[in-house]
């Protein structure tokens, strides 16, 4: 058996909408705008939060961090064990344990509870997106990676963006009712209830083969890889698949230090420099936030359409990640020398635009080069986030402790340039199954 690149670039795009696949991405698109939310309201609650625990930021960043440690270094364990017993059971285990973390937040006394909360919220969510991954490649045809990977992250960072409004107007809220609980920590309590909602939602609909699913046409069973539809899963190339991804796990980690730059600390940014309320701060981070919902599916759409008029995957996928690593490099760097709100906040939308145009690219590369392992690769690429997650938060928070917000800044700048470097050089291929003639497809 020969596979081409012709073969992986149909002329036409396979549909979405009109399709069982659409009720599945649909609900992945639920989940990824909770896990969001769950994962950054604590930056919007930050300036509550640490003044009710007595935290620098410094703590408060080592907190967001602590998320990090255990997503980042269980993501390859966690996609693979998605893969191994599925997304329908897996998922719903996430979404139930993720709930149980949230609340668990929402019952912090000082520190350790709060990094002990933040610890296992990192722990259950270390799985989600990539076994939510290996749902898509067995649901989604290959043509569509990207417009489905950017569709589902539009709509976390959707989530980013409605949660300063949702979490501002809960502490609000639940600080006006006078109760035994303060408005941040009935926050986290709602929210991790809506995280467990999902999870039964998901297990009730969801089947891990498309020819399981009720409803589904003999049509739509025709539009996805028979391997992929009878979900055959052959053992992993380890080494050929590490080789392959490395790179791409670089490129992930320079966007991620950026990515939670915005996520963790846009709302402290604006409270400290320009002294503005709750209310306020969160509107503006609210109004950053949106910038990235265009970028992803915009990303997406614009990679998938590359793909199809060339034909070629490498430059498809290079092509977006250069404009938009350069483009919110180029975006950010007016922090560093003007302080006014008005230029603060066009330049951290645009910059939040160009740099979401990476993400949906980022996640589609594993299901192009791995289709069959697609949940263990783009647990490894997302490594790379993951340590961004740990190192960006807590050394972001010492920096701004030590000297103001424009170094920080500067960091971020760096690495976009770094990562824009290892992606014009990289050059991913097509891992195929032990036994298959491989030809060197060039597929980033």
């Amino acid at each position: 058996m020969t596979i081409t690149k012709e073969s992986h670039v149909p002329v036409k795009a396979s549909p979405i909408s009109g399709r069982m696949r659409g009720r599945v991405v649909v609900l992945l698109c639920i989940m990824y705008a909770i896990s969001y939310i769950d994962r950054t309201n604590i930056s919007t609650a930050g300036p509550t939060m640490m003044k009710a625990l007595g935290l620098t930021n410094a703590e408060f960043g080592l907190a967001v961090a602590a998320f990090s440690i255990p997503y980042a270094l269980l993501q390859i364990f966690g996609g693979n064990l998605g893969e191994r017993i599925g997304p329908r059971k897996a998922l719903f285990s996430i979404g139930i344990l993720w709930g149980v973390a949230t609340i668990a937040t929402g019952f912090s006394v000082g520190l350790l509870s709060l990094v002990g909360a933040r610890l296992l919220l990192g722990l259950t969510e270390s799985a989600a997106f990539p076994t939510a991954t290996a749902a898509m490649s067995k649901w989604v045809p290959p043509d569509r990676n990207g417009f489905v990977q950017g569709v589902v992250h539009s709509a976390s960072r959707l989530g980013n963006a409605v949660a300063p409004l949702i979490v501002g107007g809960l502490i609000i809220w639940g600080d006006a009712l006078n109760g035994p609980l303060a408005g941040w920590q009935i926050s986290f309590i709602l929210i991790g209830v809506l995280s467990a909602l999902w999870a039964v939602l998901w297990v009730t609909m969801f089947r891990d083969r498309p020819q399981d699913y009720p409803k589904i046409t003999e049509k739509e069973l025709s539009e996805i890889p028979r391997e992929l539809e009878r979900a055959a899963r052959p053992p992993v190339p380890w080494k050929r698949l590490t080789r392959t991804i490395l790179p791409v796990a670089f490129v992930d980690f320079g966007y991620g230090w950026t990515l939670w730059v915005f996520l963790t600390w846009i709302p402290s940014f604006l409270a400290d420099s320009f002294g503005l309320p709750l209310a306020t701060y969160a509107l503006f981070t609210t109004f950053v936030l949106l910038a990235g919902v265009v970028g992803d599916t915009v990303g997406g759409v614009f990679g998938d359409r590359l793909l199809r008029r060339t034909g070629n995957l490498r430059f498809a996928r290079r092509t977006v990640l250069l404009i938009g690593l350069i483009g919110s490099l180029v975006c950010l760097t007016p922090l560093l020398f003007v302080h006014d709100l008005t230029v603060a906040t066009i330049a951290l939308s645009l910059s939040f635009f160009f740099l979401e145009l990476c993400n949906a690219t980022l996640w589609a590369i594993p299901m192009d080069v791995a289709p069959e392992w697609s949940g263990t690769a783009s647990g490894m690429m997302n490594t790379g986030f993951g340590l961004a997650g740990i190192a960006s938060p807590a050394l972001f928070g010492f920096l701004v402790d030590r000297t103001g917000w424009q170094w920080p800044f500067a960091a971020s700048v760096i690495l976009l340039g770094a990562a824009a470097v290892v992606a014009a050089v990289m050059k991913p291929r097509r891992v195929l199954p032990k036994g298959v003639d491989e030809i060197q497809t060039q597929s980033a």
